[in-house]
């Protein structure tokens, strides 16, 4: 790809503290902008990150931007927009998305191409410049609490050529991809959001796995480049990759050629600032290895950013920082902005919460729903479940676990698509059964399953010892009990009769659709 060529300067007082605040990208709270982020904004602030808690419609949001840009033309407009299970324009519905998961294993690059264009209309639409997609990280570990199904897959080979056919696709549509979370987030049992994960990989071994897809997506023109907090000891024994110049200088700019914008993971994670360590300490870190742009977290405010903007002011006059490192870092903040194609302007604005019209029973979405069910595992115990009870009554059992930051809590399954289709046969069907939600915290007696079929849905319920032991006791005490899993199974299935490889609305709907009946 093509990146931005800057001089190195030598940066003093307005000047410097100007580059500095252009490499931050902080959230807020609220859905309106307030008085003191558009004054960093008019002041040269890099931009703004956007969460489900900033959106409540279509309207509102592209209100939402134009103010940020009003403030600061240049500005970043970021979000997290996956397409699946982690979704902010749909964050009050559940997403209409497949999910990547579902998409590796459809195997179509070109439907991928087509998802990943669909939601870069959205957001081009909405205001949004920069989205944090594709998560391009192989998910070789299926005890992974943070990514499983948000990647396409445990093959690099697939997880690059999807990678590369969204970053197509969203970038067609006129809106930057932030390809994550590099070096590969992939192999790990710890969430960084919560603690440091650790990949004791080589640097071989990375180029012979984790870098594949990075390659690719590189290679396919991706503007943009997020880190991840985790420690690699056989590269950086102290730092995590976002904190670590050897990751960085070394492997991302040097070894793969990458030119464009690095963004690091939001260091208001443990992975990042925990410690001790602080955000102020892990933004000069990460300035000094490389990243250029600074997602903070989700709540920050005007004394969090006036304190990170004195460490970085002081780690300058230290000697710790170059004043070329910041202006390299900020003048590819603006190339990133400066050189994106124009937004959409009409946005829609039916009040819903998602950007566009929400998911409806016409034939294109079923047609979709009908591909996406190609994509379910269903085991011989299921299809013999299904031949008895499909379209008939069953207890259902909604196995609610503590869902991860990054996902959050946005609808999901099929409670999800009943919410938004009460009147659809399917949705009728389902909502008619009797049902309790069973969490770590709260066991609900079981007893109502007796009399009839039990339905068991939970995503990676092989990782959460309580739903393990739900649905060991309903298996024996039932013998006609079905288990979903909808998040990442684990490699025996011993707890998914039917795994879907993601839990968006449309899945859900397909899940509905195959459990029956359809009208």
């Amino acid at each position: 790809m093509s990146g931005v060529s800057v001089a190195p300067a030598d940066l003093t007082g307005t000047e410097l503290r100007r580059a500095i605040a252009g490499t931050l990208l902080p959230g807020f709270l609220g859905t309106t902008l307030p008085d003191w982020l558009a004054e960093r904004l008019r002041g040269g602030l890099g931009g703004v990150c956007l969460f489900g808690q900033n959106i409540v419609s279509a309207g509102q949001l592209r209100r939402l931007t134009d103010a940020i840009r009003a403030a600061n033309p240049d500005a970043v407009v970021a979000i997290d927009e996956e397409g699946g299970d982690v979704t902010r324009l749909y964050y009050g519905s559940g997403s209409p998305y497949p999910g990547n998961a579902i998409l590796g294993r459809l195997g179509d690059t070109a439907y991928t191409e087509q998802v990943a264009r669909r939601v870069g209309e959205e957001l081009c639409r909405a205001g949004v410049n920069l989205d944090f997609a594709p998560d391009i990280d192989i998910n070789s570990n299926p005890d992974n609490p943070v990514i499983g199904v948000r990647s396409f897959g445990s093959s690099p080979s697939v997880v690059a050529d999807h990678g590369a056919a969204w970053t197509r696709g969203l970038q067609a549509a006129g809106v930057a991809v932030a390809a994550k979370h590099f070096p590969g987030h992939g192999d790990t049992a710890t969430d960084s959001h919560l603690a440091l994960p650790v990949v004791d990989l080589s640097a071989q071994q990375l180029r012979e796995r984790e870098l594949v897809p990075f390659r690719a997506v590189i290679d396919a023109g991706a503007r943009a480049v997020m880190t991840s907090h985790i420690l690699l000891p056989q590269l950086d024994a102290a730092l995590p990759a976002t904190l670590s110049p050897a990751v960085l200088d070394g492997m991302l700019r040097g070894e793969l050629g990458f030119d464009g914008v690095v963004v690091s993971d939001a260091l208001d994670m443990e992975g990042a600032s925990g410690g001790g360590r602080g955000i102020p300490e892990a933004a000069v870190l990460a300035l000094a290895a490389g990243c250029d742009l600074l997602c903070l977290g989700t709540e920050n405010t005007d004394d969090e950013l006036a304190a990170i903007e004195e460490a970085v002011v002081a780690a300058v006059s230290s000697g710790r920082l170059a004043p070329s490192r910041l202006a390299v870092a900020s003048a590819r903040v603006l190339s990133l902005t400066r050189t994106a194609p124009p937004t959409i302007e009409s946005a829609q604005t039916d009040g819903s919460h998602g950007v566009s019209r929400a998911i409806s029973a016409d034939s294109t979405v079923g047609r979709e729903a009908e591909l996406v069910r190609s994509a379910f595992e269903v085991s011989p115990r299921a299809e013999a479940w299904l031949a008895d009870y499909r379209g008939g009554r069953y207890s259902v059992v909604r196995i609610e676990t503590v869902a991860n930051l990054a996902v959050g809590t946005a609808p999901w399954g099929p409670f999800s698509a009943v919410d938004a289709e009460p009147d659809a046969a399917w949705a009728k069907a389902f909502a008619a059964n009797p049902a309790v939600v069973f969490t770590e915290n709260d066991h609900p007696d079981l007893v109502l399953a007796a009399q009839s079929p039990v339905l068991v849905i939970g995503k990676d319920n092989h990782r959460h010892a309580f739903a393990r032991a739900a649905i060991d006791r309903l298996r024996a005490e039932r013998e006609r009990v079905l288990v979903v899993d909808m998040g990442w199974p684990g490699d025996d299935r011993a707890y998914a009769d039917i795994a879907t490889f993601g839990a968006s609305r449309l899945v859900g709907r397909a899940l509905l659709e195959l459990l029956g009946p359809v009208s």
